[in-house]
């Protein structure tokens, strides 16, 4: 498995990555989302040979603030390490950053990842979030 910056995107193997998790407000909006990519302080994709099999999307100031905005791994190759390499090569990069966030669902397994690289839970911290859709 090979981790490397994306510095120019492959918006059809992007939306194929998309699809294969079901994020389709992503794939309905492809416009939207090659702007969102051109436009994030760092993506890594993860590649299998010459397949991009995951990715991670930044965005923020890279000092005070860092939040992961998307990050996916083709179903049959999740639970293989790959999300927990390109969370910790953002952690790495960003390693003197005041604050990383992300949002996620609130299922028991992926609460249990993200603890597991060192994140926890706004409410655990005396926080919450709010969020405008």
């Amino acid at each position: 498995m090979t981790i490397c910056e994306l510095k120019t995107f492959d918006l059809d193997a992007i939306l194929n990555l998309y699809s294969a998790v079901g994020w389709t407000n992503y794939t309905e909006n492809p416009d939207m989302l090659k702007k969102a990519y051109e436009n994030s302080l760092l993506t890594l994709g993860a590649y299998d040979g010459d397949k991009l099999v995951g990715v991670i999307r930044t965005v923020g100031d890279g000092y005070s603030i860092v939040f992961i905005q998307d990050i996916l791994v083709f179903p049959e190759y999740q639970r293989k390490g790959i999300g927990t390499q390109l969370i910790r090569e953002v952690m790495e990069r960003f390693s003197s950053v005041y604050q990383m966030e992300l949002m996620t669902d609130n299922a028991p397994e992926t609460i249990s990842f993200y603890q597991s690289v060192g994140f926890v839970k706004a409410d655990d911290m005396d926080g919450c979030a709010f969020i405008r859709i």
